[in-house]
């Protein structure tokens, strides 16, 4: 047994940690037996090992603590508490037969006790004995007349029983207690239908709206009670009387719609929905709802979006109360192909909520698929602003002026971008901002500052392959640290076996390491794999080629780079005066030049 429970332990933790805290506590429940039969030594001994197992319960010493209740009962067999718990014991055992008798014998023990008797209810309903729970949750309706519970937990047993007078008269107590509501009273309607008595299912909800008077939203309900029901005649008036009193009254005039709508009305319905939608004081979410609905209905029939298109137009033309409309006028334009027509509602979007990330992002990613660097500028620049940690508009807005050549702007903007870095930040992303400023400060002659971010780069991601082939490269220029430089050279080209770039940079690496022949093996894969297209490539090889002793296509290949038009490469700026003159100079002697 003792094996058994310990197993068990954990399970009976959960199941007796929702339970006991509101039961009793140890105290109140040695206060509380109602028949004390013991004598003063039984007492005293029964007081301290109910105590010693309550201890070793909470400490999750279970094995033992059941022995003590066992105990416990064996002093005092009409313990209730003793009962209580012993029950759980049997309940999580499996021996729910056991469970139960102990649970009724505590029950019978102390009557008062009305969780005692929720946990009897409750262990029936998990059963699906209905009776048994509904006669427990009775009898504590009528000892405890001021709780919910039991009558809420019998409402729900009635129901389960198709006994829908009883649900009535239940909610009727309900009502005594709580108050007259629209749930009490929708409930009762429900009731009256599947009794088949309308009459009185419809005089429930005239008298919840006479119980409110002043609150239209009752009357409203009472009118759509009645259009759900057929009763269109008795619904138009209600409606009629309520748009009297408050002819703007959004409820009322949405359910006026759906009367036309039953009553096949369309230019009606139609014609009551754009009273609504162009209605100021119509909120936003009940005109959000009414669009959803017109969108998910011509999706379904004609999938013609001119008039969902036209009706937003008219809508977003009036003063809007959020961004709500617009951003959705916004995903239907995307979702239909309407980028163009997209961008001035996203504008709009923005115009009224300069916070809304997604709809800054979208027009940001229409700038950088068209290459519109001002357009990138523009939209990203408010974010730094209106949504300080994105990552992702410093690294666009950055780049813009990277590629616009305005090199301290974008210098300033990664700097500022990471300040934003916090522990929770995409490492992937910070390497890359690193990677960018390490370029940045590169392409300025800061070395010092250049190699420091490039480590840092590194650091947030040891296998950035940018990083790694940018680094290695500046290294072999300058030819320091080869050694370095081959090592985190060796990564990328292993990484991308095919890539013309990395392929140079190893190359280049083994060219300054005087190992000329492996130079040459993978200047040769470079080559086939484009970078035959790359002027500072086919230099290269040329190089290579001549320090491998092969001068005459060194001279060929050095040739066929200077008839090469000398443009940008992989990001790199064009090559300067001194590297063009250094080439023809190499051309001129036919010999290598360092």
């Amino acid at each position: 047994m003792k094996k058994l429970l310990g197993i068990i332990g954990m399970v009976f933790l959960l199941f007796a940690c929702g339970t006991t805290g509101k039961q009793h506590s140890a105290k109140q429940n040695l206060a509380n037996e109602e028949r004390d039969t013991l004598s003063y030594e039984q007492r005293r001994k029964y007081n301290y090992f109910f105590l010693e197992a309550v201890r070793l319960k909470q400490k999750g010493e279970y094995d033992a603590a059941f022995e003590l209740y066992k105990h416990c009962l064996d002093i005092y067999p009409g313990s209730a508490p003793a009962l209580y718990e012993i029950s759980q014991f049997y309940m999580v055992l499996g021996q729910e037969q056991k469970g139960e008798e102990a649970l009724k014998k505590a029950v019978r023990s102390d009557e008062s006790n009305f969780w005692y008797k929720q946990t009897l209810a409750a262990y029936y309903q998990r059963k699906r004995d209905w009776a048994k729970a509904i006669a427990v949750y009775d009898d504590m309706a009528h000892q405890f007349p001021s709780r919910l519970e039991p009558l809420m937990a019998l409402v729900d047993l009635y129901n389960q029983t198709k006994s829908y007078a009883q649900v009535v008269s239940v909610l009727n107590r309900l009502e005594e207690l709580d108050g007259k509501s629209e749930q009490i009273s929708m409930e009762k309607f429900r009731m009256y239908l599947l009794m088949d008595n309308q009459e009185q299912a419809f005089n429930e909800i005239e008298s919840l709206s006479k119980e409110y008077p002043y609150d239209l939203r009752y009357q409203t309900i009472l009118g759509d009670v009645y259009l759900n029901n057929d009763k269109l005649e008795e619904a138009y008036a209600v409606y009629q009387r309520i748009l009297k009193e408050e002819p703007g009254y959004a409820p009322a005039l949405l359910s006026m719609a759906s009367y036309y709508k039953q009553l096949g009305k369309d230019s009606l319905y139609r014609q009551q929905l754009d009273t609504i939608l162009l209605n100021e004081d119509v909120e936003s979410n009940t005109k959000m709802e009414i669009m959803r609905q017109l969108i998910l209905q011509s999706e379904q029939t004609t999938k013609d979006s001119t008039q969902i298109v036209s009706l937003f137009k008219e809508i977003l033309d009036r003063p809007q109360q959020n961004a709500d409309l617009a951003m959705l006028c916004a995903q239907y334009m995307i979702t239909k192909h309407m980028e163009k027509e997209s961008v001035l509602v996203l504008n709009q979007v923005l115009s009224l909520d300069p916070e809304n990330k997604p709809a800054r992002l979208q027009l940001l990613s229409y700038a950088i698929r068209d290459n519109n660097l001002d357009e990138v500028i523009r939209v990203a620049t408010p974010a730094l602003e209106y949504n300080p940690d994105a990552m992702e508009f410093y690294y666009y807005l950055g780049l813009a002026h990277y590629q616009k050549e305005e090199t301290d702007k974008a210098m300033e903007i990664f700097q500022q971008g990471l300040k934003q870095v916090n522990e929770k930040s995409d490492k992937g992303i910070v390497s890359d901002f690193y990677a960018i400023l390490g370029d940045l400060y590169h392409s300025k002659e800061m070395k010092a500052e250049a190699y420091a971010a490039y480590d840092s780069s590194l650091v947030y991601n040891p296998n950035n392959i940018g990083t790694l082939n940018n680094y290695a490269y500046y290294l072999s220029v300058e030819r320091t640290n080869l050694d370095k430089a081959e090592e985190m050279s060796y990564k990328t080209v292993k990484a991308e076996p095919e890539n013309a770039t990395y392929l140079d940079t190893y190359a280049w690496i083994l060219f300054e390491k005087k190992r000329y022949t492996e130079a040459r093996i993978y200047i040769e894969q470079a080559m086939k794999n484009g970078g035959d297209s790359s002027q500072v490539i086919v230099e290269h090889c040329g190089d290579i080629y001549y320090m491998s002793g092969e001068k005459e296509k060194a001279l060929e290949y050095w040739k066929k780079a200077d008839r090469m038009e000398n443009k940008e490469e992989d990001g790199a700026t064009p090559r300067t005066e001194a590297e063009l003159k250094r080439l023809k100079r190499k051309i001129a002697l036919k010999k290598y030049i360092e």
